[in-house]
């Protein structure tokens, strides 16, 4: 089996709309490596929680600042960075969602979403902004 290779860079405006440039970029990576409608749609969650969250909590939808969003994958797995402007916030500091008082509040399930849905996620957040990499591997 010959060794596929797929890589995509995206800078994204702090726009809510700006979403919609996502699925195109996970829609090509889909053709080229014929991934199933369970883990396209997992992953594209997943990213999805990750630019909004970039956009809206990070960026703060300031138009001044952009969003990296990049794909990387290979066959043995897809690598997506993404990368706000923000000011940073203390991964450690986000409430647990399954906790009785925080199961109806409107918003804050996202990061936990994307570490149910990917196989590797690590963020990493400073006051020049912060960095969400999620990993999914195919095998």
């Amino acid at each position: 089996m010959s060794e596929k290779k797929f890589y995509s860079h995206n800078t994204l405006k702090s726009e809510r709309h700006s979403i919609t440039n996502i699925e195109p970029v996970l829609a090509d990576l889909r053709s080229k490596f014929a991934i199933d409608d369970t883990v396209f749609y997992n992953i594209m969650i997943a990213v999805t929680e990750a630019v909004n969250n970039a956009i809206n909590h990070g960026n703060k939808l300031d138009p001044n600042k952009k969003v990296q969003f990049d794909v990387e994958a290979d066959n043995e797995k897809i690598y997506i960075y993404v990368k706000d402007e923000g000011n940073g916030f203390n991964p450690q500091d986000i409430d647990d969602c399954l906790e009785p008082e925080n199961l109806l509040k409107a918003s804050g399930r996202g990061v936990f979403i994307i570490r149910e849905l990917m196989h590797e996620v690590k963020i990493r957040s400073n006051s020049d902004g912060t960095v969400v990499e999620m990993t999914y591997f195919f095998k």
